[in-house]
């Protein structure tokens, strides 16, 4: 586990009812235990001297149940019923609803074997399932579902659906209480990245905002030789080769990442979007890419032209994946295949996602504002690697949010070209296409190097609510 991974914890209820065979509770309760010991995970769940083989099967046990999770609260990033018999289901939903833990839950249950169906062995799991979700429907309770219906803790499907659960409970609680720095004002050409803060506040996410002028107020009465300016300096030049970079340039750099980084920490802002055309570079003289991609690298999510939108989507696959996310421009054809696409910014990517990188001037804007003002961008091609795609946007008209998710690759494909960019291959591309033009969606998209676009629909709709396309699926919006 990296530095950046936090253990995770889950909490578990373990379903019974007393007219089937209640020795599966007990070996189905030391069963998930073990799952989520081998997933390296912690469990809070209800023990033996407790109630009945530690599982929940009356109102009395429910109550415990509910009290031991409240106690836990702030461990628990997600529950997991489990169903080694039929359960009951009112205990299972009164426990979810006592306890009010307001995350992910996630049901499974074990399959019968087909050479024990006699009264001493038979589960039932299978109908038990049905009644469970019934309740926590009736409850009001969201919850996920494994992909088999039935599926032992120890099989290969199970494992894998417990890492999909753990990165939808990652973004689920990486969304609550969100706080997203806005730096700069929306850049007066990019009407396309304007968004709603109220549609956002209704969801838990805040916005922060920062005007430029007291950005750039404070690196102007900050010190060449001040500490924290000289540590970033020092960070920048261990981060990217900026060798043809002028000192000057890199300063400023090192300055602005100083004045985002305290004031980051004193808002308790986790994630920003920066604006960058043409201020900074008029009235700093420098691109702030590398400030933001090293943001980014270090899961600090930050998307460029003060699109928030974009860096919650950032943040979504950041979050599912444990690795940097990037903000791109589906920006270019390539060539005559329909399912191919240049993917490109200018660039603040993440060091993640190079195959190799050197900092250099922005290419766009030195043509208006003069090179020697547009140092700083981060150049290279993509790495060649599965991905992840997501967008999300607020939808004034309705008042909602709503989105995309998808999944393609990298790949090995030539390109020449400056900033950082790389050829996308998505199944159905032209598809897709259509749909964000037709339902007037963004230019930009958030990616990750990573196969987490089931997770990011799983948290969006089932616990946000949002109305989420899942491209390749046939769900459609829902």
């Amino acid at each position: 586990m990296s530095a950046n991974q936090k253990k995770m914890t889950m909490a578990v209820i373990v379903g019974n009812r007393g007219f089937f065979p209640d020795h599966l509770a007990k070996s189905g309760r030391e069963e998930i235990l073990s799952a989520l010991k081998s997933a390296g995970m912690d469990a809070v769940a209800l023990t033996p001297e407790e109630s009945k083989y530690g599982a929940v099967e009356t109102r009395e046990e429910s109550r415990r149940c509910a009290d031991l999770f409240k106690r836990n609260r702030d461990r628990i990033d997600g529950v997991i019923v489990t169903l080694p018999n039929f359960g009951e289901e009112r205990a299972i939903a009164d426990a979810l609803r006592l306890a009010d833990l307001r995350v992910p839950v996630l049901v499974q249950a074990t399959p019968d074997i087909a050479g024990k169906m006699s009264i001493a062995y038979r589960r039932d799991s299978f109908c038990g399932k049905m009644s469970a979700c019934n309740n926590l429907r009736q409850y009001g309770i969201p919850y996920s579902l494994t992909t088999l219906h039935t599926e032992t803790t120890d099989s290969p499907e199970f494992t894998g659906d417990l890492q999909w659960f753990a990165a939808v409970c990652r973004i689920v609680k990486g969304f609550r209480n969100l706080r997203v720095g806005a730096i700069g004002a929306r850049p007066a050409a990019f009407n396309t990245v304007r968004y709603s803060e109220k549609i956002l506040e209704s969801q838990g996410i805040s916005i922060e905002t920062l005007d430029l002028s007291e950005v750039l107020g404070r690196i102007e009465r900050m010190k060449d030789n001040d500490d924290h300016a000289q540590a970033k300096l020092a960070t920048i030049k261990k981060y990217v080769d900026s060798g043809n970079v002028p000192g000057a340039a890199l300063l400023k750099m090192a300055k602005l990442g100083a004045v985002i980084d305290h004031w980051m920490a004193a808002t308790e802002v986790t994630i920003s979007a920066v604006q960058c055309w043409t201020s900074m570079e008029e009235n700093l003289g420098v691109v702030p890419c590398t400030i933001m991609s090293m943001m980014s690298n270090e899961l600090l999510s930050s998307a460029c032209e003060v699109d928030i939108c974009g860096v919650l989507g950032m943040h979504a696959l950041q979050l599912a994946s444990q690795t940097p996310s990037a903000l791109l421009d589906w920006n270019n054809n390539y060539g005559a295949d329909p399912n191919k696409a240049v993917c490109f910014h200018c660039s603040n990517l993440p060091k993640h996602f190079f195959r190799s990188v050197k900092m250099d001037f922005q290419e766009i804007i030195a043509g208006t504002v003069g090179k020697e003002n547009t140092f700083g961008t981060c150049v290279g091609l993509i790495k060649p690697d599965p991905m992840s795609f997501a967008r999300f946007s607020t939808d004034d008209t309705s008042g909602k949010m709503r989105g995309y998710v998808g999944e393609g690759r990298f790949t090995d494909d030539p390109l020449n070209t400056f900033g950082g960019a790389g050829v996308v291959e998505i199944p159905e591309l032209q598809k897709l296409l259509h749909f964000i033009c037709e339902r007037g969606f963004e230019h930009h998209v958030a990616a990750n190097l990573s196969t987490v676009a089931s997770a990011v629909h799983e948290a969006a709709t089932r616990y946000f609510g949002w109305e989420m396309y899942y491209h390749g699926h046939d769900n459609g919006a829902c």
